[in-house]
């Protein structure tokens, strides 16, 4: 049996750096206590492409060396633009006590005794290497764009699906052979299976997914490591190669706000026959979130912040409002409600105001026939506008402010208004 650590999507970028940092750095704590015999990082070990001498860039090489002085690494490459191809080559240099292995192709590595790594020369291995511990069967993000321009944008989707079953399929007899022999056999990729869970509980579904649970079966290998969701979940399957599991391991750290699920590394557990993960929790940021439908109630708010104790949390609070009510929210009132918060996100969504069109109406021929399609769009009563229209048509301007003014003129007068009226008239 070999015991794996098993680590995903750490993105250390400029702005995950203290999330990041943090909890690689306790999982590598707890991996080394627990004499973990080898760990797989399965893509997006960085956020976007990095500089050399940038902090981000420091501080996972550093970490990396930690876990190379523990037991031997195996890095494969992610999403492209979270890892451009070659960010990972840096890696292949470190000189810790034991190799680090980058996998940016389609190929199988041995983990041979004293911790070394043997890859083979094509996509597979032609022949088993002697004396070889454990069987990794690496598959990094494939390039959807290299198969649209081989079969077409249309087909590509499909077509990706199609050659990695394809490829699966191809890996098992390897897969056999090395449970013949004792030998527990892992798969490593990066992507997404069909019907799986987003960090924020959405189902994946469609046909651009790279993988489905029956294909990575089909591979025979006793456990299959995945990195690209960012949510910890598993799937167990039985057949002739054993009790097998595959299992995403989740970011290592809570990165974006709403996601669900504790977050944390696997412990893996592989002998020929079956097995085991087991997930273990990072030092993750707590976030809260807090929506209003309409402007924020600062009392509901209050109420809120005691029932979820925000102290030490990132709380994120969002509003919907209209438009013309967009400058009635107290963003500083907000702000210091959540004074106890270590950082705060005020979303607030304007419904913008609708204006309703009536269609044909610059066809019509008069202004009243104008006015009162406009009415019947916007169920106004037409009958006082249309009397202000005939007003306006028929009658001079003076004499209907005379008839606006003239309740106000007609008005009983005191005596001494009406001294002053008719001495200046005189």
């Amino acid at each position: 049996m070999i015991r794996i650590a098993h680590f995903s999507d750490l993105h250390y970028g400029p702005k995950n750096l203290a999330e990041a940092d943090r909890c690689f750095g306790a999982a590598i704590d707890q991996a080394i206590a627990l004499g973990v015999q080898a760990a797989v990082l399965s893509g997006d070990s960085t956020d976007h492409a990095l500089d050399l001498h940038s902090p981000a860039a420091e501080r996972l090489v550093a970490q990396v060396r930690r876990l190379a002085d523990h037991c031997p690494v195996l890095m494969l490459q992610g999403t492209f633009s979270h890892e451009p191809p070659g960010t990972l080559s840096i890696f292949k240099l470190l000189g810790g006590r034991y190799p680090v292995h980058v996998a940016d192709r389609i190929g199988q590595v041995g983990l041979m005794p004293q911790g070394r790594w043997q890859a083979s020369s094509g996509w597979a291995f032609d022949g088993l290497p002697q004396g070889m511990l454990a069987l990794f069967s690496c598959i990094p993000t494939v390039n959807k764009a290299a198969v649209a321009v081989t079969v077409g944008a249309c087909a590509a989707a499909e077509a990706v699906g199609e050659q990695l079953s394809a490829l699966l399929a191809g890996l098992a007899p390897n897969h056999r052979r090395a449970k013949a022999l004792g030998v527990p056999s892992i798969g490593v990729s990066h992507g997404t299976v069909f019907g799986c869970l987003s960090e924020h509980g959405v189902p994946m579904a469609g046909f651009d997914h790279e993988f489905t649970t029956g294909a990575l079966f089909g591979a025979e290998a006793q456990a299959f490591l995945l990195g690209h969701i960012h949510r910890n979940q598993v799937w167990d399957g039985e057949s002739r190669a054993g009790r097998q599991r595959i299992a995403y391991a989740g970011s290592i750290g809570r990165f974006h706000h709403g996601e669900d699920g504790e977050k944390g590394f696997l412990l893996w557990e592989v002998d020929a026959a079956s097995a085991l993960s087991t997930l273990h929790a990072t030092p993750a940021r707590r976030t809260v979130d807090i929506f209003f439908e309409g402007k924020p109630d600062l009392d509901a708010l209050r109420k809120a912040i005691v029932e979820q104790s925000i102290a030490g949390a990132h709380v994120r609070v969002r509003w919907t409002v209209a438009d013309e009510d967009r400058h009635g929210v107290n963003r500083e009132a907000i702000q210091q409600a959540l004074a106890d918060a270590v950082d705060i996100k005020l979303e607030g969504r304007i419904v913008p105001v609708m204006r309703t069109r009536a269609a044909g109406i610059s066809q019509l021929t008069s202004l009243a026939q104008k006015v009162t399609a406009w009415a019947h769009v916007t169920q106004a009563h037409c009958e006082p506008l249309l009397a202000c229209l005939a007003d306006l048509s028929s009658a001079q301007p003076v004499e209907i402010a005379d008839r606006v003014l003239c309740p106000v003129v007609s008005a009983p007068l005191d005596e001494d208004l009406s001294r002053q009226t008719d001495e200046v008239l005189a």
